[in-house]
């Protein structure tokens, strides 16, 4: 088809115009399609020019659009206009309001301008210049981010007073580059740890140093501040070391329910990768019990500030804040330790040279006083989460279901022979005990295996679980932080439940369940325990009904007269009001001669339950780490 002079002049201006992405519709359109461009990434329908009035590619444009953004780039960022087109000649402003969603959640707005202008164009074109993404923008500058840190809350008592608190701490390593004489050092860093009590391992260190960059800082052991001005002199100025000095969170001693309270310490890059932002590097962070699994709760929300950097005169940086979002600190975890109680029970454990346990709970609400592992604090909750057998100490509840069950009294005569077979396996008192045919509390007393394995048929695999629920082991309550409650045994044999009756078989318990069943025999009724009371659990358990007031009774009886003449009598001489308790043996290895040594029992408003591990007779070990915790708690 042949066109017009006239038309094809008309057709070769359209083109012209669409080339250079200039706009004949009205400065609203163009505006209009800036912004759907702007925040879609592509700005293709639109033609730019610079503030002194140069052509500039639409590309060019969402490049430096995007440089600006700095620390902002991947933020969500939305882009409106917030009043009318003005248009006056050839230039036309628009209002706009731009949006953008911080790291954390934080919502920053503020209002800029969009200019067009179609002079010497042949349609309107957006004026573009760094102010347009924010007001204080210039070329070459930047957003920036500046994190705002939180306030890290307490884990505290019931009475709101820190459990722990921020205390200093001093780091000490070597460095490669420093080092002299490398044995020399070990031997003398092992020298001065000992006097501060601790436990450093040297023998890596060569193989460390060996590996490193010989700047780096090879860290060894973070001491308090008080420990570490102890051997300060002697460490300091020995060639190789360096130091670091830090605030952490800290209870009042390193033992003070470590394992319970857990650590808060420098986050790793494991935690940075798991935290989703909510973690950088230089962050302290949770490791372990409380500590880890109310993270959330106690680090609180970081703040945010927007910043533009800009050079000073003197080469340094100096910042323009546009815009901050405070941090919002973190909420305090209220827990039932009590201080007191809890010291004891880390100082009854410190002399311990095999890994122990002590849970203390009151009586009257199941509130948990102290949770104490030992000797040496480390991270696993055995006092809260170990599955072992309970040994004689299971002989309280199973008592408690022979006396509700009118099986026997505390005066029916029992033999306690040497030995005893039950379909064709034998059962023995420790150190061949043999009492002969006496009461049914002196064989309690003192702890009578062959006894219980008499009466294993009266009580039976369904009074054993009776008695168990009764008494709250394998129950369901909620403390805000994993706990065991125990499994009983099925019975379902003649010589498993013989073995069960008295703590052996297939039954395991942790130290807290046991001391849950005490204090249910000392109040007559179950009572849930209870560690974290804010926020509180969600399913915390609820009370059970009340024991067999007539069984209950001669039970606490009968475990007096443990105290008193049977396997505890250690006690009988500990100030305060009556101790009551058991002693318990628990084989937990077929053909093993160890042993772990285990007491349960109560003093007034406190039942508590002991265990160590390949500890013995109870009498042996546990007897005595009790023995140190009601002195403790009644000077």
């Amino acid at each position: 088809m042949r066109r017009s002079p006239a038309g094809l002049a008309a057709l070769l201006l359209l083109t012209a115009g669409t080339l250079t992405g200039c706009s004949a519709d009205p400065a609203e359109d163009t505006v209009e399609a800036f912004l759907t461009g702007w925040t879609g990434g592509s700005l293709d329908e639109v033609g730019f020019v610079t503030a002194a009035g140069q052509k500039i590619g639409a590309p060019e444009v969402l490049t430096q659009i995007q440089a600006l953004y700095g620390d902002l780039a991947g933020a969500p960022i939305s882009v409106t206009k917030s009043g009318e087109t003005a248009e006056t000649g050839d230039t036309a402003t628009t209002p706009i309001t731009v949006k953008w969603t911080l790291p954390g959640g934080a919502e920053w707005s503020y209002p800029s301008t969009v200019r067009a202008t179609k002079a010497n164009l042949d349609g309107w074109s957006v004026v573009w210049e760094p102010a347009l993404v924010q007001p204080d923008l210039t070329g070459g500058e930047k957003l920036r981010l500046r994190r705002v840190a939180a306030g890290r809350a307490a884990i505290v008592d019931a009475s709101g007073k820190p459990l722990v608190s921020p205390q200093k701490v001093v780091t000490i390593g070597v460095s490669p580059e420093k080092i002299k004489d490398l044995a020399a050092l070990q031997k003398a860093l092992a020298t001065a740890f000992a006097k501060v009590d601790a436990d450093v391992d040297m023998s890596t260190l060569k193989a460390r140093v060996d590996k490193a960059d010989p700047g780096a800082f090879l860290d060894l052991v973070t001491l308090r501040r008080p420990a570490y001005d102890k051997i300060r002199a002697e460490v300091r100025p020995l060639p190789g070391t360096v130091f670091r000095e830090e605030t952490r969170q800290l209870a009042s001693t390193r033992e003070f329910a470590r394992a319970l309270l857990g650590t808060v310490d420098a986050a790793t890059e494991e935690d940075i990768g798991n935290s989703d932002g909510a973690l950088t590097v230089g962050d302290q962070t949770g490791h372990g019990g409380l500590q880890q699994k109310y993270e959330a709760v106690l680090r609180g929300t970081p703040g945010v500030t927007v910043v533009i950097a800009k050079e000073a005169a003197d080469g340094d940086t100096e910042d323009t804040k546009l815009f901050t979002a405070p941090p919002v600190d973190g909420k305090p975890v209220k827990v039932t330790l009590d201080s007191r109680v809890q010291i004891a029970a880390d100082a009854a454990l410190a002399a311990e040279k095999q890994p122990s346990s002590l849970v203390a709970v009151r009586v009257s609400d199941g509130a948990v006083l102290a949770a104490a592992n030992g000797p040496e604090p480390g991270g696993v909750n055995t006092a809260f989460t170990g599955q072992v057998p309970p040994g004689s100490t299971y002989k309280m509840i199973s008592a408690y279901g022979l006396l509700a069950r009118d099986a026997v009294t505390a005066n029916t005569v029992v033999d306690c022979p040497k030995t005893v077979t039950v379909d064709g396996r034998e059962f023995k008192n420790s150190h061949d005990q043999a009492l002969g045919k006496v009461p049914f509390h002196v064989d309690f007393a003192k702890s009578c295996n062959t006894a219980f394995a008499n009466l294993a048929p009266k009580l039976g695999s369904a009074g054993l679980q009776e008695a168990s629920t009764a008494l709250g082991i394998g129950g369901k309550w909620d403390l805000g932080i994993d706990a065991y409650s125990g499994q009983v045994s099925d019975g379902g044999t003649g010589t498993e439940l013989a073995a069960a009756v008295f703590g052996q078989g297939s039954t395991v318990v942790s130290p807290l369940a046991m001391a849950v069943a005490t204090a249910a025999v000392a109040k007559g009724r179950l009572q849930p325990p209870k560690l974290v009371l804010d926020p509180a659990p969600a399913n915390p358990g609820a009370a059970g009904p009340q024991l067999d007031a007539e069984a209950v009774t001669a039970l606490r009886t009968m475990m007096r007269e443990v105290v008193t003449v049977g396997t505890g009598t250690a006690l009988r001489g500990i100030k305060g009001q009556p101790v009551y308790g058991k002693t318990g043996t628990a084989e937990f290895q077929t053909g093993s001669a160890e042993t772990h040594s285990w007491f349960i029992g109560y003093q007034g408003d406190i039942a508590f339950a002991v265990m160590v591990q390949k500890g013995g007779a109870g009498s042996e070990a546990a007897v005595p780490a009790v023995t140190r915790f009601l002195s403790t708690l009644n000077k």
